[in-house]
This record gives C-alpha cells, sequence and structure tokens, in this order.
C-alpha cells in the first residue's frame, strides 16, 4: 500500500526547529557545566565547592532527569505534550536562573535538581510531538535532524562553556539559558500543537511510582558507584534494590489492564532490538567521551576551549549525517545503515586504544569524526524503528523509553568505564607512587588530576617524573577501557543482525501494525 496524501502538519518544519531549540538547550546543559567545575571550587571567583558537592552539581540534574523522564513522557501522553513542553521549559528556565545566582554549593545542587525535573518534561515530548506532527515518510528525516541536535549538543557544550568562561563569570553558563527558554515558550505557543492520546484509560498510579523509584535508585547507584567506587554496601543495595523495584513494574506491568508500558512491545523486535542498541551505544560513547576530555586536557595539555574546539568534528558529523540518515535507510535498509554506523564507531573506538600522548592531533580530530558519522547512522533508523512500532497517541511512551534507556545507559559506561580507566591508572602508577613522599603518595595514585597537583607542588626534575609517569598510566589505562567500549559497541552489530527486521523503502510507507492489547493502541 502506497501513501498518496501527506498526513503532516502545515508547520511540520518550524515546528521541528522549535523543538530543536528546546531540545540543544536541555543537552547543552548536561555538557557546558563540566568545564565550569574548577572555577566553582574557587573560593574567591566560585562557590568553594568540595569535590563531593562539585558531583552532586552534576549529579542532581542527571539523577532527577533519568529517574522522571519515563513517567513524563507516559503523562505527556495522557494530558497533552504541549503543555508538559511549556511547563518543563518555564521550570528549566527558571531553575537556570537560581542555579546561576546560587549563594553555595547547596543552593546550587537544588537548583539543578529542578533544571533536570524541567528538563525530563521536555525531552520525551519533543519526540513524541515530532512523530505527530510528521508524516511516517518524512518522520524518519525529521527524526536524524532530532539526533544530530543531540550530538551538536554534547560537542559544543564545552566550547560554549569555555568562551563563556573566560569572558564572564560562572553564572553565565546557567544564565544563557534563559533568554533561549524564553523565545522557545513564544515559540511553542505560537507554533507547536497540541496532541495527546484519546483513549488513555485509567491512569497507572503503581506503574508509574514503581517506575520513578527504581529508575532513581539504579542511576544513584550507578551514579555514585562511578564516583566513589562500588566496594560498598549502600551502592550495591541501591542498584540491586532498583533492579528489583523495576522487575516488579514489569512485572505489574503484564497484569494491569491500563499499563504505563505495554512489555509486550518487546517481543516485537523493531522495538525491542533498537532499543538495547541505543543502550549498548551510549554505554561506549558516554565513557569514552568523559576519559577524552581529560586526555586532552592533562595528557595533552589543552585548555578546556580548545578542548570542546577539538570535539566539534563530532558535531559537524552529526549535523552532515544525521539529517541524511533516512534517505540511506531508504536506500539500503536500517539494518544495513545501523550495522555500517556500528561498525564505524566500533573502528572509532579501537582507534582510542591506540592513541598515545604524541599521536598527531589531528589524527584524535578524524576519531571523533568517525565517531560522530557512525553515530549519525545508528539514532536515527534506531529512533525511527522504536516510534514505528507503537501508533502516534502512544509516541511519549517510545520516546520516554528510548530516552530513558540513552540517559542510564550513558550513566553507567561512565561509572563502569570509569572504574576501569581507575583500576588501570591505579596499577599502572603504583611502581612511580611509591617513590613519593607519604603525604602525596594517595593523590597521586588517586587519579591523573591528583597526579599533576602533587607534580606542580612537587616541580623541577620530582614534579617532571610525576607527570611523565602519570601520563604513561593514564594512557594504558585509556586503552583498556577504549577497547572494551569498542567491544559493547561491536555487540550492538550482532543485535541488529540477528533480530533488527530488515526493511525496504516500500515497507517504510507503511503505517505501523498495533500491537497489543487493540482497545489500548486503537487510534
Amino acid at each position: 500500500m502506497e501513501l498518496t496524501e501527506n498526513t503532516g502538519h502545515p508547520r511540520r518544519w518550524a515546528i521541528l526547529g522549535v523543538l530543536v531549540v528546546s531540545l540543544l538547550v536541555i543537552v547543552l546543559d548536561n555538557t557546558v557545566l563540566n568545564v565550569a567545575l574548577r572555577t566553582l571550587a574557587d573560593p574567591v571567583h566560585g562557590l568553594g565547592a568540595s569535590q563531593g558537592e562539585l558531583e552532586w552539581s552534576i549529579n542532581s540534574y542527571t539523577l532527577v532527569f533519568a529517574g522522571l523522564l519515563f513517567t513524563f513522557g507516559v503523562l505527556g501522553d495522557r494530558y497533552g505534550r504541549k503543555w508538559f513542553l511549556l511547563v518543563g521549559l518555564a521550570i528549566f528556565g527558571l531553575a537556570s536562573l537560581l542555579s546561576a545566582y546560587a549563594q553555595s554549593p547547596g543552593q546550587l545542587i537544588g537548583a539543578r535538581a529542578l533544571m533536570g525535573f524541567g528538563a525530563a518534561a521536555v525531552m520525551p515530548v519533543t519526540l513524541s510531538i515530532i512523530s505527530n506532527v510528521f508524516d511516517p515518510r518524512e518522520r524518519g528525516r525529521a527524526i536524524g535532524v532530532w539526533a544530530g541536535a543531540i550530538g551538536l549538543g554534547v560537542a559544543i557544550g564545552p566550547v560554549l562553556g569555555g568562551l563563556l568562561l573566560e569572558n564572564y563569570w560562572w553564572g553565565s553558563v546557567f544564565l544563557i539559558n534563559v533568554p533561549v527558554v524564553l523565545i522557545g515558550l513564544v515559540a511553542v505557543a505560537l507554533l507547536v500543537p497540541d496532541s495527546r492520546d484519546p483513549k488513555p484509560g485509567r491512569i497507572d498510579v503503581v506503574g508509574v511510582l514503581l517506575s520513578v523509584v527504581g529508575l532513581v535508585a539504579l542511576s544513584y547507584g550507578i551514579i555514585d558507584g562511578g564516583e566513589h567506587g562500588f566496594n560498598r554496601p549502600l551502592i550495591w543495595a541501591s542498584i540491586v534494590g532498583g533492579l528489583a523495584v523495576l522487575a516488579a513494574f514489569v512485572a505489574w506491568e503484564r497484569r494491569v489492564e491500563f499499563p504505563s508500558l505495554d512489555v509486550r512491545l518487546f517481543r516485537v523486535p523493531r522495538f525491542a532490538a533498537p532499543v538495547a542498541v541505543i543502550g549498548l551505544v551510549f554505554f561506549a560513547a558516554m565513557g569514552v567521551m568523559f576519559f577524552s576530555a581529560f586526555y586532552l586536557q592533562l595528557v595533552r595539555g589543552y585548555s578546556p576551549l580548545e578542548t570542546g574546539l577539538l570535539m566539534l568534528p563530532f558535531a559537524v558529523a552529526q549535523l552532515v549525517f544525521a539529517p541524511r540518515s533516512a534517505t540511506m535507510v531508504k536506500r539500503y535498509g536500517g539494518r544495513a545503515v545501523a550495522v555500517t554506523g556500528l561498525a564505524l564507531t566500533s573502528a572509532a573506538l579501537v582507534a582510542f586504544a591506540f592513541a598515545t600522548a604524541t599521536t598527531p592531533i589531528w589524527i584524535i580530530g578524524l576519531i571523533f569524526f568517525v565517531q560522530g558519522v557512525g553515530m549519525a547512522n545508528i539514532m536515527p533508523p534506531a529512533t525511527e524503528s522504536i516510534m514505528s512500532a507503537l501508533p502516534r497517541e502512544k509516541a511519549g511512551v517510545g520516546s520516554a523509553v528510548s530516552n530513558t534507556v540513552r540517559q542510564v545507559a550513558g550513566a553507567l559506561g561512565v561509572a563502569v568505564l570509569g572504574s576501569v580507566l581507575s583500576g588501570v591508572y591505579r596499577d599502572q602508577i603504583e611502581p612511580a607512587a611509591r617513590a613519593l613522599p607519604a603525604p602525596v603518595r594517595d593523590a597521586a595514585s588517586e587519579s591523573v588530576s591528583g597526579a599533576y597537583a602533587v607534580a606542580e607542588r612537587l616541580g623541577g626534575p620530582a614534579g617532571s617524573a610525576v607527570t611523565s609517569a602519570a601520563n604513561d598510566a593514564f594512557v594504558s589505562a585509556m586503552h583498556w577501557a577504549s577497547g572494551i567500549s569498542a567491544v559493547v559497541a561491536a555487540l550492538g552489530i550482532v543485535v541488529v543482525l540477528r533480530w533488527l527486521p530488515g526493511r525496504n523503502a516500500e515497507e517504510q510507507l507503511l503505517p505501523p501494525e498495533p500491537v497489543g492489547d487493540p482497545e489500548l493502541v486503537a487510534a
């Protein structure tokens, strides 16, 4: 069957522009803060935040964001996506203002948590609105633009943060959100149509609560374990408890009449396989982004702004190739495009396993570019497959699932690969650390940042020896972490080849088949 009439909204491309701007400000904030941490720790120019307070200024946002993504996607379907977008943007803008003028680390942590609340309301509805305003024939291209915005935000966040910090005070990294949010609120109110599930059924209160508790507990265990180690009972209690609550959520959803998530969808390959691929890719990619920043700033000696600029090839690749991925899918099929993207991403991660302290910097830029091209050809077909498995009125569920998996997998990647990095680093630097005075031995062994601080205190030949040993240890640790991330990304190839259905151009023009109870998914 061929669709002849375009069922998309007349202003769909203008609406997409508004949604991309709304999404970009959310994603930017996830990365822009990283370059401000050193300033925030300064008692004169910042807030005098301790290491733990700096960690929670990031983690409070991530924890609330990850914990509420699924819930807000479901509630947006029920109560209206436009209004969730407006409320989420307003809360995010207000919280950004509060963050910019925080007078203490505690105030900043609280304001950041509120920003995570607003962001969790915005992100899932952007994708579900796209699914509702675009015809199936154009939806893949629109999702490609959406995915490109995520990649752009990740890459340009450090650049923007560096520029602001070189010219203004630390609060500017938050204050810049406010005018963007105000413009976004006006544009959303004027352009974006409201949409919701016409037959939502009764609200699944138990399911919603179980999902929040399970995701928050799991995310807390992963984040805090990654920061402070997984050798504490509290961390494993949080992780195992979170997984147990999520298992209870699945059991509940299987038996309730009006579930928040029809778990039978995971029996459908075109839904389950891309969800798994997104999780694997973001586990690998976010871990690499984490240690590559340390590699560029410490081992290679680049400033935060220069580091951000060196990551721009990733953003360029996302901007160029993500919007074109839909055309590639129509020509070659989603499976072929996803496998190619995964192969390129895996190759880039393998290349990091051979990078040294003297690798020409243009090669590092090329690696970022190849990784960007690969991910630009994974996310759009995977996301389109997830969204096409659901009718339009259930789009928020698909968006919430894919975004939640991406967020939790990214946090898990940073935690696990960061732990691998720390463990190998400590083993490699131990011989050099034994020769250091006792008061500084632990600091040099803990992290490459600590070793650089020790080297600065020692000065002279002794300091240079510590720096050299730390660089060698970190590069060795980076090789191990890169190798593991490449293996994880390569597992995605197996998932795609085994479970993702091949679809030709004609099949993509067909409307999705309903899944599950006809009453649940009826248009």
